[in-house]
């Protein structure tokens, strides 16, 4: 069992850009999906995404840095900040503190834009720090740079599996002994301008290739545009936004007498390699993937209280996931309790992990757990219990999260409470 504190959380999100609001927003039922900056109205196009609408740069960061950052790393900068002044750290340890961070896309958006400069107005219309916008570990080296951070710094890019897995990599090197304290989660979106609003001229690609791979759920009602584990799912809704943690050795959290918020105790992580976009129909491997974090945890299934699944709502994806979660809590004398953020926020890549752990940590302390926005039909092949309609009260101490990406990247870690 990993003795791994979480002492600080941050997060930048479509439905609020710190935890607090941002948790209470999930269990008022706020959901964020609405039209797309770039819809126009025609039938085979996206019409529904979930976009951060009241995120300001320069709320976070000095001309300097925001001329320098594609907005990924703007939110993970932002993210980041919250952490760590939640965590109390104090005076850095420059050496001995690191930065794991995992994003998708990275900068996309800014070589997106310059693309369409080049191709617009020629080459002089290329903003010059295009070169260092893209590159994915800049998030990472921001934050390094930001707070004077001299140990590891890492990005790890699986997917959507990206936030868990730097959060289980930050975990299990703080174990052995690398590190003290890691700034740790992940980062996607940022494809409009701040305000959530479009760019005149420039239509991000990425809004039209969701559509043509046949992710986008084909609805004309934002409520049923992502829908979760309901027999009616039939796609997602893309989202962005960062969520950050400051992850510290266990007794060092306890003896500078910090506010723990919970504990990393276990991570699995591994490879369905079974299709770039589809999961392995069974679900064997992420519920091989579920039943390693338990074993880094020295857990058994049942003492699990309650799970946040990745649940992305798509046909595929959700039923492999339901037949994993089975496979590892089915046949419970009581039902698993179970819940995605996603119905919320709708699927905001890299960063969903740390978004469903975020909110999980604090209803672990008012004994309330999320329910999963706009399913109101749950598969009847799921042998748990899919929380709709309104939060659940809930006494949990041991949560485990999920997330799988594309390519197959499977992980789970479980954390606890005390």
């Amino acid at each position: 069992m990993l003795d791994v504190a979480i002492t600080g959380t941050g997060i930048v999100s479509a439905v609020g850009c710190n935890t607090r609001t941002y948790h209470q927003n999930l269990m008022a039922g706020e959901t964020a999906i609405r039209q797309a900056p770039w819809a126009d109205g025609q039938a085979d196009r996206p019409s529904w995404w979930a976009i951060i609408r009241d995120f300001e740069p320069r709320d976070w960061m000095d001309d300097k840095v925001e001329s320098g950052t594609d907005m990924f790393a703007q939110f993970a900068l932002a993210a980041s900040r919250q952490a760590i002044d939640q965590a109390g750290l104090g005076q850095i340890e420059s050496e001995r503190t690191g930065v794991v961070h995992g994003t998708s896309m990275g900068g996309t958006r800014a070589l997106m834009r310059a693309q369409h400069l080049l191709d617009a107005r020629g080459p002089t219309a290329i903003p010059r720090k295009t070169e260092i916008q893209i590159y994915p570990n800049m998030a990472a080296s921001q934050i390094a740079m930001e707070y004077g951070i001299h140990g590891p710094s890492l990005t790890v890019t699986t997917a959507c599996a990206s936030s868990l897995d730097a959060i289980g990599t930050a975990a299990h090197m703080i174990a052995s002994g690398r590190a003290d304290v890691i700034i740790a989660g992940g980062t996607d979106g940022g494809l409009a301008q701040p305000g959530g609003t479009a760019e005149k001229g420039f239509v991000p690609a990425l809004y039209y290739s969701s559509t043509l791979y046949g992710m986008v759920a084909p609805s004309n009602d934002p409520r049923r545009a992502m829908m979760p584990f309901d027999v009616k799912r039939s796609g997602i809704v893309v989202g962005e936004g960062s969520a950050m943690f400051v992850l510290e050795r266990g007794d060092r959290a306890r003896a500078r007498g910090a506010d723990i918020l919970g504990y990393v105790r276990g991570y699995g992580s591994l490879a369905d390699a079974y299709h770039p976009s589809s999961p392995e129909p069974s679900g064997r491997w992420e519920a091989r993937a579920m039943q390693l974090a338990l074993a880094d945890a020295g857990m058994e299934a049942g003492q699990v209280d309650a799970l946040i699944a990745h649940a992305t709502g798509t046909p595929k994806g959700d039923t492999a996931e339901i037949l994993a979660i089975n496979a590892v809590h089915g046949r419970r004398p009581t039902p698993l309790p179970v819940a995605s953020v996603k119905g919320h926020v709708g699927h905001s890549g890299a960063s969903s992990g740390g978004m469903a752990v975020v909110t999980g940590l604090l209803g672990m302390r008012e004994d309330r757990f999320l329910f999963t926005a706009n399913t109101d039909e749950p598969d009847p092949a799921a042998e748990f219990d899919v929380v709709i309609k309104e939060p659940r009260r809930l006494a949990y101490g041991t949560l485990q999260v999920n997330a799988f990406g594309f390519g197959g990247q499977n992980a789970s870690i479980v954390v606890t409470r005390n």
